[in-house]
């Protein structure tokens, strides 16, 4: 038995170390390799100056630019995305796994790639964007291609982390609703989504966070009006590295306050 016991012990350590003490200092380094450069970007430049920067007329207008981008492309992906996530986590069909794919696909796909494929659809010299430009309404360079391009890239967030959240509501509990004589839209009105709604939380979160930041697809679809991750790099080519701290502290502060909510508010996807 104590011979059992000691092989147990001796698959348990290395060199005498607890395996859990290794994983922890080979994840350590990892995790400096993360935190490094955040307190390093915060310690490059007096904050003071980072505040007087951030009243500059190009990182105001970038801002807002970003800001309302964001919050259109968030609200159209949860509009569209949450019945999806529904269809995808309830239903029976042989075709779930080839939805689920195309959801997932601009998340896999290189932003500039995510972007050519948009201008193949909406650039000027496509049909709908030739039909809209026509309209007055130009799907390029405008407002409306910055929620194109931050839609494509952003909404299978809310999609995905919808769908895992409906998944993990107890059926019993739907079918209760059911038996009682609800209708599945009342049924997913007052019984599915209040019990998912902590995910769904998490995923339109993410959503706008990943919409705030998108860069490659916005770059090749709608270079103007710039938004913050697009002037940060015209700051950086034309100005250098000293003026586009200012725009890249604010987004690293949207990430923090986003990851904030994701472990307050909403539902961590992760956890």
């Amino acid at each position: 038995m104590a011979t059992r016991t000691d092989a147990a012990r001796s698959r348990t350590t290395l060199f005498g170390f607890d395996w859990l003490t290794v994983a922890l200092v080979l994840g350590g380094v990892l995790c400096l390799y993360y935190l490094t450069p955040l307190v390093s970007l915060f310690l490059s430049v007096p904050p003071g100056e980072i505040l007087a920067r951030m009243t500059d007329s190009t990182v105001v207008d970038a801002a807002t630019t970003s800001l309302l981008s964001a919050s259109i492309s968030t609200t159209v992906a949860t509009v569209f995305g949450l019945p999806l996530a529904y269809w995808l986590a309830r239903s029976e069909s042989g075709w779930t796994n080839a939805v689920l794919g195309v959801v997932v696909l601009p998340l896999v796909l290189p932003p500039t790639v995510g972007g050519i494929v948009l201008l193949t659809v909406f650039g000027p010299g496509a049909p709908i964007g030739a039909a809209a430009a026509s309209a007055g309404v130009p799907l390029t360079r405008s407002l409306a291609g910055v929620v194109l391009a931050q839609t494509f890239v952003a909404s299978p967030f809310v999609v995905v982390t919808a769908k895992a959240a409906f998944e993990g509501v107890d059926r019993t509990l739907e079918h209760a609703s059911r038996s009682l004589g609800k209708g599945r839209w009342t049924t997913a009105r007052n019984v599915t989504l209040p019990l998912a709604m902590p995910g769904i939380a998490a995923g339109v979160t993410l959503t706008f966070a990943r919409a705030m930041g998108e860069f490659g697809a916005t770059m090749m679809l709608s270079y103007y009006p710039r938004t913050m991750p697009v002037q940060i790099w015209v700051s950086f080519i034309e100005l250098g590295l000293d003026n586009a701290y200012p725009i890249a502290v604010l987004l690293l502060l949207i990430s923090v306050a986003a990851l904030a909510i994701l472990n307050t508010v909403a539902a961590n996807p992760w956890q």
